[in-house]
């Protein structure tokens, strides 16, 4: 089976080039690897627009981007395959997608409840950690925020949403057979500590 990798780190701490920098190498041991990018951002507005681009900009020649904004089990299972490393950037902004009941309200003839949205995130949750412990035939980088180091902060929405990031990032970690810690453009790994 395949390992996945977790990459997390403050934001701008250089996590989605590191990935990027794997998906290179994976590229150069064989004419027959490809990668695949499955990208969680919405451009909600012209500055999240400019983001997208820049990151698109950005990535190297030759890998594939697919956008994946809330369905993501479904996108690893169907964008795996043999040969094809899967760089999933970022789990922060795909948890946001699910938060935000923008994609359930389009279909909703009333407004949405704040359980129906958790009922939500939960079945999406649940189908990506089984998608990612199923034997898919691709290893992936899983890229996310570390949004938990600082002060506990205001708004109890705001910890909601720092707690489920930190389960989530938990969760993932347990997928993975390795981390790795970014902070300032540079990589700290080790292998994952699996609970019992």
């Amino acid at each position: 089976m395949p390992s996945h990798h977790l990459i997390t780190g403050g934001q701008r701490s250089g996590k989605s080039r590191h990935a990027e920098r794997l998906g290179l190498r994976w590229l150069a041991q064989s004419d027959a690897h490809s990668v695949t990018v499955l990208a969680t951002a919405v451009a909600s507005d012209e500055e999240m627009r400019e983001r997208i681009a820049r990151h698109r900009a950005d990535r190297p020649d030759g890998f594939e981007t697919v956008e994946a904004p809330v369905h993501l089990g479904a996108a690893l299972r169907a964008a795996s395959a043999p040969g094809r490393l899967l760089i999933v950037d970022c789990l922060t902004l795909w948890l946001v997608n699910a938060l935000m009941p923008m994609h359930v309200q389009e279909h909703a003839s009333s407004p949405v409840s704040a359980a129906a949205v958790r009922a939500v995130w939960s079945d999406l949750r649940m189908d990506f950690l089984s998608a990612l412990d199923e034997e898919l035939a691709s290893p992936v980088l899983l890229v996310s925020n570390e949004i938990g180091c600082g002060v506990i902060p205001m708004g109890a929405e705001v910890r909601q949403f720092v707690d489920e990031l930190g389960r989530l990032n938990q969760d993932v970690a347990q997928c993975c057979a390795q981390l790795t810690l970014m902070v300032a453009g540079q990589p700290f790994t080790k292998a994952v500590e699996k609970w019992a």
